[in-house]
């Protein structure tokens, strides 16, 4: 793994959210994008060499309304930078991690995406991701 790409914060409204991340942030969102297979709005601030990736449920039944539903607004995952999603997915199913994609899928901001199992990551929702290139 590189680096954190990117933390996954789970919001009710853009309305509100985009404005206080903005604020929080001193930076303007650069980018917003609708990502078909979650039914999930996304916004993106960049923050020194890392990102903040506000997640917004385009549906009630979506996986981001349904975490909100059970957790609350707040921190959704944490997304590693890999070179080779292919060969970190092996290696981590490997090492025992329960990965919840048998393949990568295509992710916001241009990136393949796999996650891994928060049972077996104490609690945390780590995505993996790669550059599509």
């Amino acid at each position: 793994m590189k680096n954190i790409d990117h933390i996954g914060i789970a919001v009710k409204d853009f309305n509100t959210s985009i404005p206080l991340f903005e604020k929080l942030l001193n930076t303007p969102c650069f980018k917003t994008e609708f990502v078909e297979t979650e039914a999930v709005n996304t916004a993106f601030f960049q923050t020194g060499e890392s990102k903040i990736e506000l997640l917004q449920s385009e549906t009630d039944d979506g996986v981001i309304a349904k975490f909100i539903e059970k957790k609350g607004e707040g921190i959704h995952h944490i997304a590693f930078e890999v070179d080779d999603i292919l060969a970190e997915m092996k290696r981590l199913s490997e090492e025992g991690f329960q990965l919840l994609n048998e393949s990568p899928k295509k992710g916001a901001d241009n990136k393949w995406v796999c996650f891994l199992h928060p049972k077996g990551t104490n609690g945390v929702l780590i995505e993996l991701c790669q550059t599509i290139r």
